[in-house]
């Protein structure tokens, strides 16, 4: 995997809106954080633009993402929030000049788009972190120290002790993944990730459990589950049920999408949509020991 090179003092680093629309005083925190460590933001044109619930039209919003793509001065690109619509500029995108220059793409939720993309296409790690719309204050909580040892190259290791319906083991491999729903979306497109060999990480948020159930089915039916060397399982947060209910939740639809695999699994990491959204270097080779803690560790 081709690693963008980490940030120093000095560096540019831009927001665009490939999704949902945005307003300034939402992103005026994140603007304000990233000055505080020394580093300029330069905004897209069409950040702040609205096209019914979209930044802009799909025109304006594939503009802006391409200019910052090219832009050889630009070392990282921020996505300001995630909703829906990166998957209906994605194909208007030329990569050339962001293969040749790589820079850390950062996002989560529907940014799994680009991060998909990138690792499948191009093979270049990008970064599953908390954006602008979650950036309340620049004071620096442990969501925003994680998202800057990760653009800044610092060391990364997480633990925590072990969830219910975990599956105990260890496992070394190449991190993917983000949201499900994207995820299962993507499946079928010259996007859809190659899972084998690989440690997955799915989170998701407002779905309701059927729909879990059908797209872990539908990712396991694809060859997406029976390969992996592991998996990882963030925040599956405000889920929904029917009159008659499911039956189980989240957490034991996944598990039993993954019982007859032999490959360790933890449950509730910290990432995702929750208020601890711990940054993970996709495209990069972790070690996961699953015991009586969870540890997550991302080699060099």
């Amino acid at each position: 995997m081709i690693r963008p090179a980490y940030l120093k003092k000095g560096d540019k680093i831009a927001i665009v809106s490939p999704a949902r629309s945005i307003v300034f005083d939402e992103v005026h925190p994140a603007i304000r954080f990233f000055q505080r460590h020394d580093l300029e933001v330069v905004l897209g044109t069409h950040v702040f633009s609205k096209h019914h619930q979209f930044a802009g039209t799909d025109a304006q919003r594939t503009r802006d993402m391409q200019q910052m793509l090219d832009d050889d001065n630009i070392r990282a690109i921020i996505c300001s929030r995630g909703g829906y619509g990166t998957v209906r500029i994605i194909d208007q995108l030329d990569f050339t000049k962001f293969r040749e220059n790589p820079k850390w793409i950062v996002g989560y939720s529907d940014i799994t788009v680009l991060h998909a993309h990138i690792h499948q296409q191009l093979a270049i790690e990008t970064l599953h972190a908390t954006m602008p719309i979650n950036i309340k204050s620049e004071k620096q909580d442990e969501t925003l120290q994680t998202l800057m040892n990760a653009l800044c190259g610092d060391p990364i290791a997480y633990s925590y002790p072990k969830p219910l319906l975990s599956r105990e083991g260890s496992a070394e491999g190449v991190l993917v993944g983000g949201n499900l729903s994207i995820l299962h979306n993507l499946t079928g497109s010259v996007s859809e990730l190659d899972t084998a060999g690989k440690i997955l990480f799915l989170e998701d948020v407002d779905e309701y459990l059927y729909h879990i159930d059908r797209m872990m089915t539908g990712l396991k039916r694809a060859g997406k589950i029976g390969r992996l060397r592991g998996m990882i399982v963030g925040g599956m947060s405000k889920m929904n049920d029917n009159a008659i209910p499911f039956g189980r939740n989240a957490a034991e639809i996944i598990a039993d999408a993954v019982k007859d695999f032999n490959f360790p699994v933890c449950f509730d990491f910290p990432a995702g949509h929750r208020d601890v959204n711990l940054a993970l270097i996709l495209g990069r080779t972790i070690r996961m020991r699953v015991g009586k803690e969870v540890e997550i560790e991302f080699l060099p």
